[in-house]
């Protein structure tokens, strides 16, 4: 017997310590991710990179983590948040990690540009593991 989306109950309360036990998967592909950053640029000898990568790395799981702790007090809520809302939540959020990650590479140049690859890989990687259980969902009648 599977279990479909449609027979998750919502959760009654939100915590960010719910929200960390249910990401566990992508925060230890962050630290993956982190150590690989520091193996690679710390084998050539750029250290500075490395430390940009993995801070890039991090904002992103800040960023994955804070979106997900909002969609887990909405829901726990049981509140119809509107489209306006939605949209003013993500763009506070966004700018916010835009200007930390432009001014720390920025302040760190030319190795700060680690901080935003390091943050286009996590996102990029974030959002697959993110989108494949949907589609499996999707696939299943």
């Amino acid at each position: 017997m599977s279990s479909s989306m449609s027979d998750v109950q919502p959760p009654t309360q939100a915590s960010i310590w719910r929200v960390l036990k249910d990401q566990r998967k992508i925060e230890l592909v962050a630290l993956g991710l982190m150590v690989a950053g520091f193996w690679l640029a710390g084998a050539a000898g750029e250290w500075r990179l490395a430390v940009c990568i993995a801070a890039g790395i991090f904002l992103g799981l800040v960023n994955h983590l804070a979106t997900e702790y909002w969609l887990l007090r909405t829901i726990s809520s049981g509140a119809q948040p509107t489209r306006n809302q939605m949209v003013v939540s993500t763009v506070i959020r966004l700018t916010v990690l835009t200007v930390v990650a432009v001014g720390v590479a920025v302040l760190f140049w030319p190795d700060g540009i680690g901080l935003l690859l390091g943050l286009a890989i996590f996102r990029l990687i974030a959002l697959v593991m993110t989108t494949i259980p949907l589609l499996k969902e999707l696939k299943n009648p």
